[in-house]
């Protein structure tokens, strides 16, 4: 897309369409979730957002020719502390066991500080470059990994600061508790580095127990908790009721989000009617990560899949429970592939999912609602006396925008357009030879 975008300090975006649920109400409604306006930007804020011709006369501007403008993207669920290994640590399986068994691997011969600093580093880029301006990744958090990642991850939080705020969660297994020692230390190391707590939860006899532990660590220091939940398509599984119940049990007041819970989408009607009730009654939010739960899930050697792998969104949503999609993995064991890109994770959780007919609310996924959840309320939406973080389209239409990568979208960044070249995978060769 070839477009001059204005140098003026103060400057209009004309004849701009806009997704109806990101923009404020100044903005009547339009057609298929989509408006029509006028954006004023000055001193690389949002003065004003008018609807279609309503400017004031006068100004420099741009007109738009009624492309598309989204707010900056809000990718709420990553890993980019294992991002970029699949060139030298593949799954060769494919399956969820393989990737487990592969970044085992990977993280004990290669996960030094350097080697983690710089596939970070690469992710953000990446990101950065396709307009997420919000990130939380989850850090694997074994000993003594979860000593070196996080002194990353708190370096690259600094040094990213003016262009992407990051949140981290430390990922364990929540057997991992059993040493007291280390669970200890984690703890401090979460609370130390301004992090949340997390962990991975699946069936064991005293499960409830350890959440109750969870929880009270947690609110012991003021954390907020985002776990991994039922990332399996065995209908037994459901630690997501669990999850909910110990919220309340403990009365914790702090955020808890719960992502996957792939095997909600396997239970009887019944049984899925009453876990989303308790969710909705505890307050949880969910994250789903469609393209890496499609990779995973109901994969057998020789064999279509029968499952898409991803939890009841719409039902969810129904329900009034806080959703969101996100990109998840990117090039490692649990997912192939992925450039933490929200566009393609928008894309294809509407294709997936069926988040279209209506597409009215569908944008909010990667933008207004994972920006609440992650309680940053002045990311994803456009809104006056906010930054002009602003993603300019080539496409006018959902069907435009949803039919093509929208490779050649214009990424402004506090009013300005920012260099959208992507790091070339050349850069870590090093890396990949050992």
């Amino acid at each position: 897309m070839q477009l001059d975008l204005p140098t003026a300090s103060r400057f209009v975006l004309r004849s701009a369409t806009l997704p109806s649920v990101l923009a404020p109400e100044t903005v009547g409604a339009g057609k298929d979730g989509l408006c029509s306006a006028d954006l004023v930007i000055s001193d690389g804020r949002i003065e004003a957002v008018v609807e279609e011709g309503t400017a004031p006369a006068g100004i420099a501007g741009l007109d738009l020719e009624d492309r598309m403008v989204w707010p900056c993207f809000v990718d709420m669920h990553t890993h980019i502390d294992k991002g970029h290994i699949w060139e030298r640590q593949p799954n060769p399986t494919g399956d969820f066991e393989g990737a487990l068994t592969a970044v085992r691997a990977d993280t004990k011969a290669n996960w030094h500080a350097k080697d983690v600093e710089t596939r970070m580093d690469f992710s953000l880029r990446c990101a950065y470059a396709h307009g997420t301006s919000l990130l939380r990744t989850h850090i694997d958090s074994l000993a003594p990994q979860h000593r070196i990642s996080f002194e990353v991850f708190s370096e690259m939080r600094e040094r990213w600061s003016d262009r992407i705020k990051l949140q981290a969660v430390a990922l364990f297994p929540i057997d991992a508790m059993d040493d007291d020692a280390y669970f200890t230390d984690l703890v401090n190391v979460v609370a130390e580095h301004g992090a949340l707590l997390g962990g991975v939860t699946y069936p064991m006899p005293d499960l409830d127990a350890r959440l109750d532990r969870l929880f009270q660590a947690a609110s012991d220091k003021g954390l907020d908790v985002d776990l991994h939940v039922d990332e399996t398509q065995d209908a037994s599984v459901l630690t997501l009721a669990q999850i909910a119940a110990a919220k309340l049990r403990n009365g914790f007041e702090g955020a808890v989000t719960v992502g996957h819970c792939c095997s909600l989408a396997r239970q009887d009607e019944d049984t899925a009617a009453a876990t989303i009730k308790s969710v909705r009654q505890a307050g949880l939010s969910v994250v789903s990560l469609p393209m890496c739960n499609m990779y995973l899930q109901d994969r057998q050697a020789g064999r279509t899949p029968r499952s898409r792998g991803i939890t009841l969104l719409h039902e969810l949503m129904d329900a009034d429970v806080p959703v969101a999609i996100a990109s998840d993995n990117t090039r490692d064991p649990f997912y192939a592939y992925g450039d933490l890109d929200m566009v393609e994770v928008f894309r294809e959780g509407v294709r997936i999912a069926h988040l279209d007919h209506p597409l009215d609310d569908a944008a909010g996924l990667v933008t207004r609602v994972p920006a609440d959840i992650l309680q940053e309320p002045g990311f994803g939406r456009i809104a006056v006396g906010r930054a002009a973080d602003l993603v300019l389209f080539n496409a006018r239409t959902w069907s435009e925008f949803l039919s093509r990568p929208q490779a050649d979208r214009i990424v402004m960044r506090n009013g300005m357009g920012i260099d959208r070249r992507l790091p070339d995978y050349r850069e870590l060769d090093p890396l990949m030879r050992g």
